[in-house]
């Protein structure tokens, strides 16, 4: 029994962070159908920017305590990575907005290897190490044990998921973003600026994904110019899986695909003498895609998709 909680906090740590990522992915599809495969370079330009300022500090003030020199990073990270997404969609997809589907998916796959390798020229091939800065403060639940870090982590995903949730649900953006979803042609006519909502859509996606690059520099001690491309993978595959278009298919997705890569790497692991454990675990999050795809292609809850006249 300890082992299986143990599991499952675990994946529900790994699903907070993969739930945030695929925001930014189901956002973008949402309005725009478009698979912003650049999105995971983006959550790695925040979590590299955010270790290069948190450098900084400790070198010239090492006394400051340890959390307010990684909310200096993330307070630094969001803006750097909302400018960061606004010139992505202006720059590479405003100009292909009406072109066939294929052109600006391509586009996005060609964005992020773009900014793989300015990362890589900026911050080196080597990995960045996330200074042991933290409280480590250890919690035994039932026999399982969850770190102070942990429960950051899932806290605050929790607060960002709650917090877009309302922004969609109860304000005037979100209603200018729920209506172009459902049609562009037809917000236009009602007033709503779309180039706006699109460009505010890529700003708030952002943001959400500068936290999620910290945290996973932050849980897993380092952050690498590659680090991106799985991550992003692992999103776009809860995206799927949740529905992609829908932000709540988003978030529950996410918790799914980090609990099955938990307990899959846990049991099925033992079970394979090790063959199958903690280093094939990505092999556990595409099998489900693709399960998903065959059995269920618009995901377990569903993509809303708007009658059209």
């Amino acid at each position: 029994m300890d082992i299986f909680l143990q599991q499952l906090i675990n994946g529900l740590v790994l699903g907070s962070i993969y739930a945030l990522v695929a925001l930014g992915y189901t956002m973008v599809y949402g309005i725009l159908e478009l698979i912003n495969f650049a999105h995971g370079e983006v959550t790695m330009i925040g979590a590299m920017v955010a270790l290069s300022v948190i450098g900084l500090l400790l070198g010239a003030m090492p006394e400051l305590p340890g959390i307010l020199v990684v909310l200096a990073g993330v307070l630094v990270a969001i803006p750097a990575c909302m400018l960061l997404g606004y010139a992505i969609e202006k720059i590479a997809y405003r100009p292909l907005r009406k072109a066939p589907r294929l052109a600006p998916l391509i586009t996005a796959i060609g964005v992020s290897i773009i900014l793989q390798n300015v990362a890589m020229l900026v911050w080196g091939r080597q990995y960045v190490s996330f200074p042991r800065i933290l409280p480590e403060g250890r919690h035994e639940i039932w026999g399982a044990h969850i770190t102070d870090l942990q429960i950051f982590i899932v806290v605050l995903s929790l607060s960002v998921m709650a917090s877009l949730w309302l922004l969609v649900q109860r304000t005037r953006l979100g209603r200018a973003m729920r209506a172009t979803a459902q049609s562009k042609e037809v917000a236009a006519l009602m007033g709503v600026n779309v180039d706006k909502v699109i460009s505010a859509t890529f700003l708030i996606g952002s943001a959400i994904a500068a936290i999620a690059g910290v945290m996973v520099s932050a849980y897993y001690g380092l952050a690498h110019y590659y680090m991106g491309f799985l991550l992003g993978l692992k999103a776009f595959s809860a995206a799927v899986l949740g529905g992609i278009g829908n932000i709540a298919g988003a978030m529950l997705g996410g918790m799914l695909l980090g609990m099955i890569e938990a307990l899959g790497a846990g049991y099925i692991g033992d079970l394979t003498g090790g063959f199958l454990g903690s280093h094939y675990q990505d092999v556990f999050a595409f099998f489900v895609l693709i399960l998903v795809l065959v059995f269920r292609p618009s995901g377990l809850l569903g993509e809303r998709v708007a009658s059209r006249a």
